[in-house]
Protein backbone atom coordinates (compact mmCIF):
# COMPACT_ATOMS: atom_id res chain seq x y z
CA UNK A 1 0.00 0.00 0.00
CA UNK A 2 0.95 3.50 -0.14
CA UNK A 3 1.70 5.41 2.97
CA UNK A 4 1.40 8.86 3.79
CA UNK A 5 4.29 8.52 6.66
CA UNK A 6 7.08 6.17 7.34
CA UNK A 7 6.30 5.97 11.04
CA UNK A 8 3.44 7.63 12.85
CA UNK A 9 3.93 8.59 16.92
CA UNK A 10 1.20 8.32 19.21
CA UNK A 11 2.33 11.04 21.98
CA UNK A 12 4.00 13.97 22.21
CA UNK A 13 5.63 13.60 25.92
CA UNK A 14 9.76 13.94 26.57
CA UNK A 15 10.29 10.08 24.64
CA UNK A 16 8.09 11.28 21.84
CA UNK A 17 9.79 14.42 21.20
CA UNK A 18 13.54 13.07 21.42
CA UNK A 19 12.27 10.07 18.99
CA UNK A 20 10.21 11.96 16.79
CA UNK A 21 13.74 14.11 15.85
CA UNK A 22 16.11 10.71 15.85
CA UNK A 23 13.52 10.15 12.92
CA UNK A 24 13.32 12.75 11.19
CA UNK A 25 17.21 13.08 11.34
CA UNK A 26 17.07 10.20 9.37
CA UNK A 27 14.94 11.43 6.30
CA UNK A 28 12.13 9.69 7.62
CA UNK A 29 8.51 11.29 7.37
CA UNK A 30 7.27 11.33 10.86
CA UNK A 31 3.76 12.27 12.01
CA UNK A 32 2.84 12.56 15.61
CA UNK A 33 -0.81 12.51 17.52
CA UNK A 34 -0.46 13.96 20.66
CA UNK A 35 -3.39 15.49 23.14
CA UNK A 36 -2.40 17.65 25.70
CA UNK A 37 -3.73 15.80 29.04
CA UNK A 38 -4.21 16.13 32.60
CA UNK A 39 -1.41 14.47 34.73
CA UNK A 40 1.27 14.39 31.65
CA UNK A 41 4.16 14.22 33.28
CA UNK A 42 6.98 15.46 31.07
CA UNK A 43 4.99 19.03 30.82
CA UNK A 44 5.82 19.79 34.49
CA UNK A 45 8.79 17.87 35.19
CA UNK A 46 11.63 19.74 36.38
CA UNK A 47 14.18 18.23 33.64
CA UNK A 48 17.22 17.15 35.83
CA UNK A 49 19.87 15.11 35.23
CA UNK A 50 21.18 13.43 37.55
CA UNK A 51 23.65 10.62 37.11
CA UNK A 52 23.89 9.64 40.86
CA UNK A 53 21.96 8.01 42.84
CA UNK A 54 21.37 10.40 45.81
CA UNK A 55 20.52 7.50 48.64
CA UNK A 56 23.33 5.34 48.12
CA UNK A 57 26.00 8.02 46.24
CA UNK A 58 26.07 5.12 43.25
CA UNK A 59 25.98 6.41 39.67
CA UNK A 60 22.63 5.35 37.95
CA UNK A 61 21.80 2.54 35.38
CA UNK A 62 24.97 3.05 32.50
CA UNK A 63 25.38 6.85 34.10
CA UNK A 64 28.33 8.28 32.27
CA UNK A 65 27.20 6.94 28.66
CA UNK A 66 23.78 8.07 29.25
CA UNK A 67 24.98 11.48 30.37
CA UNK A 68 27.23 12.06 27.57
CA UNK A 69 24.96 10.98 24.72
CA UNK A 70 22.02 13.06 26.61
CA UNK A 71 24.53 16.29 26.67
CA UNK A 72 25.45 16.07 23.03
CA UNK A 73 21.83 15.62 22.01
CA UNK A 74 20.08 18.58 23.68
CA UNK A 75 23.00 20.67 22.67
CA UNK A 76 22.16 19.80 19.06
CA UNK A 77 18.55 20.71 19.79
CA UNK A 78 19.57 23.68 20.86
CA UNK A 79 21.47 24.80 17.49
CA UNK A 80 18.53 23.66 15.20
CA UNK A 81 15.82 25.26 17.40
CA UNK A 82 18.49 28.49 18.07
CA UNK A 83 17.08 28.28 21.87
CA UNK A 84 18.81 27.18 25.33
CA UNK A 85 17.14 24.13 26.53
CA UNK A 86 20.55 22.42 28.51
CA UNK A 87 22.05 24.50 31.28
CA UNK A 88 25.17 21.55 32.93
CA UNK A 89 24.93 22.76 36.90
CA UNK A 90 26.21 21.29 39.91
CA UNK A 91 24.23 19.28 41.99
CA UNK A 92 24.67 19.35 45.77
CA UNK A 93 24.19 16.90 48.16
CA UNK A 94 23.18 18.50 51.83
CA UNK A 95 24.37 15.48 54.26
CA UNK A 96 21.42 14.96 57.01
CA UNK A 97 23.55 12.45 58.81
CA UNK A 98 27.29 11.92 59.63
CA UNK A 99 27.00 8.26 58.22
CA UNK A 100 25.89 9.91 54.82
CA UNK A 101 28.89 12.10 54.68
CA UNK A 102 31.01 9.25 55.44
CA UNK A 103 29.63 7.51 52.80
CA UNK A 104 30.31 9.92 50.24
CA UNK A 105 33.98 10.51 50.84
CA UNK A 106 33.90 7.10 50.49
CA UNK A 107 32.81 6.79 47.28
CA UNK A 108 34.54 9.46 46.10
CA UNK A 109 37.87 7.83 46.88
CA UNK A 110 36.56 5.43 43.95
CA UNK A 111 38.59 5.60 40.55
CA UNK A 112 35.37 5.03 39.09
CA UNK A 113 33.16 7.48 40.85
CA UNK A 114 36.09 10.40 41.21
CA UNK A 115 34.65 11.69 37.82
CA UNK A 116 31.42 12.52 39.50
CA UNK A 117 31.25 12.76 42.91
CA UNK A 118 33.16 15.82 44.46
CA UNK A 119 33.84 16.52 48.00
CA UNK A 120 33.55 19.88 48.35
CA UNK A 121 33.35 22.87 49.20
CA UNK A 122 30.85 24.09 46.38
CA UNK A 123 31.87 26.85 44.18
CA UNK A 124 28.24 28.64 45.35
CA UNK A 125 28.88 30.87 47.90
CA UNK A 126 24.83 30.67 48.94
CA UNK A 127 25.61 27.08 49.96
CA UNK A 128 27.04 28.28 52.93
CA UNK A 129 23.67 30.04 53.87
CA UNK A 130 22.06 26.61 53.95
CA UNK A 131 21.41 24.16 56.93
CA UNK A 132 24.26 21.76 56.46
CA UNK A 133 25.20 20.15 60.10
CA UNK A 134 27.11 17.59 58.24
CA UNK A 135 28.57 19.20 55.10
CA UNK A 136 28.35 18.47 51.91
CA UNK A 137 29.04 17.16 48.62
CA UNK A 138 29.18 17.70 44.77
CA UNK A 139 27.90 16.30 41.77
CA UNK A 140 29.92 16.84 38.99
CA UNK A 141 28.75 15.68 36.16
CA UNK A 142 25.07 17.63 36.41
CA UNK A 143 22.71 19.03 34.08
CA UNK A 144 18.52 20.67 33.82
CA UNK A 145 16.90 20.54 30.90
CA UNK A 146 14.22 23.08 30.78
CA UNK A 147 11.61 21.00 29.76
CA UNK A 148 8.82 22.93 29.19
CA UNK A 149 10.83 25.52 26.52
CA UNK A 150 12.02 22.46 24.82
CA UNK A 151 8.70 20.69 24.54
CA UNK A 152 7.20 23.59 23.48
CA UNK A 153 9.95 24.98 20.99
CA UNK A 154 9.31 20.87 19.13
CA UNK A 155 5.36 21.54 19.80
CA UNK A 156 5.57 24.73 17.56
CA UNK A 157 7.89 23.84 14.54
CA UNK A 158 5.96 20.16 14.47
CA UNK A 159 2.34 21.40 14.13
CA UNK A 160 3.56 24.35 11.72
CA UNK A 161 4.98 21.86 9.26
CA UNK A 162 1.63 19.83 9.71
CA UNK A 163 3.49 16.59 11.50
CA UNK A 164 1.64 16.99 14.80
CA UNK A 165 -2.21 16.95 15.23
CA UNK A 166 -3.06 17.69 18.73
CA UNK A 167 -5.58 15.14 19.03
CA UNK A 168 -6.41 11.64 21.03
CA UNK A 169 -6.07 8.07 19.28
CA UNK A 170 -8.67 5.35 20.46
CA UNK A 171 -8.07 1.93 19.81
CA UNK A 172 -11.00 2.57 17.16
CA UNK A 173 -9.15 5.05 15.06
CA UNK A 174 -6.53 2.17 14.15
CA UNK A 175 -6.93 0.20 11.26
CA UNK A 176 -4.12 -2.67 10.77
CA UNK A 177 -3.24 -4.29 7.71
CA UNK A 178 -0.76 -6.74 6.51
CA UNK A 179 1.60 -4.05 5.11
CA UNK A 180 1.06 -0.95 8.06
CA UNK A 181 -1.41 0.86 9.96
CA UNK A 182 -4.07 3.33 8.80
CA UNK A 183 -4.60 6.02 11.78
CA UNK A 184 -7.37 8.59 11.12
CA UNK A 185 -6.43 10.33 7.69
CA UNK A 186 -2.51 8.97 7.86
CA UNK A 187 -1.03 5.79 7.59
CA UNK A 188 2.60 4.40 7.87
CA UNK A 189 4.28 0.72 7.75
CA UNK A 190 4.71 1.31 11.51
CA UNK A 191 3.14 2.87 14.26
CA UNK A 192 5.27 3.72 18.13
CA UNK A 193 3.53 4.15 20.86
CA UNK A 194 4.84 7.33 23.37
CA UNK A 195 2.19 7.58 25.72
CA UNK A 196 3.58 7.37 28.73
CA UNK A 197 1.75 6.88 32.14
CA UNK A 198 -1.46 7.16 30.02
CA UNK A 199 -0.40 3.48 28.42
CA UNK A 200 -1.82 0.20 29.20
CA UNK A 201 1.70 -1.69 29.11
CA UNK A 202 2.44 -5.16 30.63
CA UNK A 203 5.44 -3.89 33.66
CA UNK A 204 4.66 -0.54 33.97
CA UNK A 205 3.37 1.40 37.30
CA UNK A 206 2.00 5.07 36.96
CA UNK A 207 4.09 6.86 40.07
CA UNK A 208 2.67 10.94 40.42
CA UNK A 209 5.27 12.94 41.99
CA UNK A 210 4.18 16.99 42.95
CA UNK A 211 6.34 19.50 43.66
CA UNK A 212 6.09 23.34 43.77
CA UNK A 213 7.40 26.52 42.49
CA UNK A 214 7.94 28.96 45.22
CA UNK A 215 9.86 32.64 45.11
CA UNK A 216 12.15 32.31 47.93
CA UNK A 217 13.75 36.68 47.96
CA UNK A 218 17.30 37.21 48.40
CA UNK A 219 18.01 33.04 48.10
CA UNK A 220 21.21 33.93 45.50
CA UNK A 221 21.65 30.06 44.78
CA UNK A 222 23.09 29.21 41.35
CA UNK A 223 23.51 25.28 42.05
CA UNK A 224 20.39 22.31 42.29
CA UNK A 225 20.88 21.28 45.94
CA UNK A 226 19.41 18.31 47.67
CA UNK A 227 18.20 17.56 51.10
CA UNK A 228 14.88 15.52 51.36
CA UNK A 229 13.62 17.29 48.02
CA UNK A 230 15.60 19.44 45.52
CA UNK A 231 15.50 22.79 44.99
CA UNK A 232 16.41 24.21 41.44
CA UNK A 233 17.13 27.58 40.66
CA UNK A 234 14.98 28.80 37.43
CA UNK A 235 15.59 32.77 37.58
CA UNK A 236 14.04 35.86 39.45
CA UNK A 237 14.32 34.36 42.77
CA UNK A 238 11.98 31.45 41.77
CA UNK A 239 13.29 27.87 42.95
CA UNK A 240 11.63 24.65 41.65
CA UNK A 241 11.50 22.33 44.81
CA UNK A 242 10.39 18.68 44.98
CA UNK A 243 9.49 15.92 43.98
CA UNK A 244 7.17 13.24 46.04
CA UNK A 245 6.57 9.65 45.06
CA UNK A 246 2.97 8.04 44.97
CA UNK A 247 1.72 4.87 44.06
CA UNK A 248 -1.57 4.82 44.85
CA UNK A 249 -4.61 6.70 43.55
CA UNK A 250 -1.99 8.79 41.09
CA UNK A 251 -4.30 10.39 39.10
CA UNK A 252 -5.74 12.66 41.74
CA UNK A 253 -3.70 15.70 40.86
CA UNK A 254 -1.80 18.01 43.56
CA UNK A 255 -2.66 16.92 47.56
CA UNK A 256 -2.38 19.41 50.39
CA UNK A 257 -0.57 16.18 52.22
CA UNK A 258 2.46 16.94 49.67
CA UNK A 259 2.67 20.81 49.83
CA UNK A 260 2.82 20.37 53.27
CA UNK A 261 5.50 17.94 53.26
CA UNK A 262 7.57 19.58 50.17
CA UNK A 263 7.45 22.64 52.44
CA UNK A 264 8.47 21.45 55.53
CA UNK A 265 11.27 20.08 53.80
CA UNK A 266 11.85 22.90 52.26
CA UNK A 267 12.42 25.08 55.42
CA UNK A 268 14.59 22.45 57.45
CA UNK A 269 17.48 23.87 54.26
CA UNK A 270 16.14 27.41 53.72
CA UNK A 271 15.68 29.69 56.75
CA UNK A 272 13.80 32.00 54.55
CA UNK A 273 10.35 32.49 53.68
CA UNK A 274 8.77 30.91 50.47
CA UNK A 275 5.85 32.13 48.63
CA UNK A 276 4.16 29.03 46.34
CA UNK A 277 3.82 30.40 43.06
CA UNK A 278 2.40 27.09 42.17
CA UNK A 279 1.01 23.84 42.82
CA UNK A 280 2.02 20.65 40.10
CA UNK A 281 1.81 16.87 39.71
CA UNK A 282 2.69 14.63 37.04
CA UNK A 283 2.01 10.60 36.82
CA UNK A 284 5.68 9.23 35.65
CA UNK A 285 6.07 6.14 33.15
CA UNK A 286 7.48 3.83 35.40
CA UNK A 287 8.73 0.34 34.56
CA UNK A 288 8.46 -2.29 37.43
CA UNK A 289 11.94 -3.02 37.46
CA UNK A 290 13.18 0.69 36.87
CA UNK A 291 14.66 -0.17 33.07
CA UNK A 292 13.18 1.58 30.07
CA UNK A 293 10.47 -0.40 27.96
CA UNK A 294 11.23 -0.08 23.89
CA UNK A 295 10.38 -2.52 21.48
CA UNK A 296 8.15 -3.99 19.60
CA UNK A 297 4.90 -5.07 20.63
CA UNK A 298 3.22 -6.25 17.53
CA UNK A 299 4.46 -6.85 13.50
CA UNK A 300 3.39 -2.96 12.78
CA UNK A 301 3.58 -1.17 16.65
CA UNK A 302 6.84 -0.65 18.52
CA UNK A 303 6.66 1.20 21.91
CA UNK A 304 9.33 3.51 23.99
CA UNK A 305 8.32 4.42 27.43
CA UNK A 306 8.89 3.27 30.82
CA UNK A 307 11.85 6.01 31.74
CA UNK A 308 10.21 7.13 35.19
CA UNK A 309 12.10 9.83 36.87
CA UNK A 310 15.35 9.71 34.82
CA UNK A 311 13.50 10.41 31.28
CA UNK A 312 16.06 13.70 30.32
CA UNK A 313 18.98 10.95 31.27
CA UNK A 314 17.22 8.03 29.08
CA UNK A 315 15.76 9.19 26.79
CA UNK A 316 18.22 10.23 23.81
CA UNK A 317 20.05 6.95 24.15
CA UNK A 318 16.32 5.17 24.34
CA UNK A 319 15.43 6.66 21.17
CA UNK A 320 18.66 5.94 19.43
CA UNK A 321 18.69 2.69 20.44
CA UNK A 322 14.67 1.71 19.30
CA UNK A 323 15.42 3.18 16.01
CA UNK A 324 19.04 0.89 15.21
CA UNK A 325 16.90 -1.55 16.41
CA UNK A 326 13.86 -0.76 14.39
CA UNK A 327 15.48 -0.05 10.98
CA UNK A 328 19.40 -1.27 10.98
CA UNK A 329 18.09 -4.62 12.59
CA UNK A 330 20.66 -4.43 15.71
CA UNK A 331 19.79 -6.03 18.85
CA UNK A 332 17.77 -5.26 21.17
CA UNK A 333 19.45 -4.44 24.69
CA UNK A 334 17.57 -7.23 26.92
CA UNK A 335 17.60 -5.28 29.96
CA UNK A 336 15.24 -2.55 27.79
CA UNK A 337 13.10 -5.07 25.87
CA UNK A 338 9.62 -4.38 26.33
CA UNK A 339 8.64 -8.20 26.32
CA UNK A 340 10.41 -8.98 29.29
CA UNK A 341 6.75 -8.39 30.95
CA UNK A 342 5.09 -10.47 28.50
Amino acid sequence: MSFTHDVILIGQGLGGAVLSEGLAQRGLRVMIFDAPMEGRASWVATGIANPIVMRRALPSWRASEMLAIAGAFYREMEQRYERSFWHPVPFIELFPTAQEAGNWQLRAKDPELARMLGTGPAEDPAIEELAQPFGHGVVQRCAWLDMQRFLTAHRERWIAAGQLEERRVEMSDMTHGDDGVVVLDHSAPLVIHCAGAFAELSGLVPTRGEGLTVRIPGLRLKSIVHRGVFILPIGEDRFKVGSTFAWEDVWSGPTDEARRWILDQLVRVVARPAQVIDHWAGVRPTARDRRPMLGRIAPRQAVLNGMGSRGVLLAPWCAEHLITHLFDGASLDEEVDVMRFA
